[in-house]
């Protein structure tokens, strides 16, 4: 981690939830004035103090998945219903990272299969990112950008109770029309879509 000046003095819990919490970041800013941050987490408070205050690398949070169907030539995405934003949105494929994970390959394994019913064949690990963070102004929320092929046919059989997804596989021209529609989408799902609609299978192969 780099030697900040603006270095975090503090923690303290404000909100605990199941799945996010909310903190106040006691911190030095350029001109060596205290000030308060709160930040939304999926940490508990032991990795948060080991992350802030010992200056240790936090582990990623999550997986997101840039799939391509290898069958049908098509990159793969998913329409979720999202509460925060009362609406469908167009997505990646995505889930958290469990503790029992020995590695993130097995929660792009399990996420793919559960939100689409579709197997992992190869990860690119050339076009992965390992961590990247989402919202950083509000957030320590990372993720891993796993680029991969997949087969397999679609399927409900493996979504969770709470999860109302439906996956879809995107052609070239369908991934330019879903562009122009002006549909609400996910920024990461915006991004690959475009990319797509220019690259193709070139964005994986």
């Amino acid at each position: 981690m780099s030697n900040l000046n603006n270095k975090i003095k503090n923690i303290k819990e404000l909100h605990k939830g199941d799945f996010i919490s909310l903190y106040d970041l006691e911190y030095k800013n350029k001109l060596n004035q205290d000030k308060h941050w709160s930040v939304a987490t999926r940490k508990d408070k032991e990795a948060l103090e080991e992350f802030y205050l010992k200056n240790k690398e936090d582990k990623v949070d999550a997986v997101c998945i840039v799939a391509y169907h290898v069958k049908y030539k098509k990159l793969v995405i998913i329409k979720q219903f999202r509460v925060p934003v009362n609406d469908y949105l167009y997505e990646l494929p995505a889930g958290l990272v469990d503790k029992e994970d020995k590695d993130i390959i097995q929660a792009v394994k399990r996420e793919l299969k559960e939100e689409t019913g579709l197997n992992l064949l190869d990860i690119n690990e050339n076009y992965t990112m390992e961590k990247a963070y989402l919202s950083p102004g509000m957030t320590d929320e990372s993720i891993a950008l796993v680029f991969c092929t997949c087969d397999g046919e679609l399927n409900k059989d493996n979504l969770e109770d709470d999860e109302d997804i439906e996956a879809m596989l995107i052609s070239q021209d369908r991934a330019n029309d879903i562009l122009k529609s002006k549909e609400k989408m996910d920024v990461k799902a915006f991004l690959m879509l475009q990319n797509f609609a220019l690259l193709g299978e070139k964005l994986f192969l």
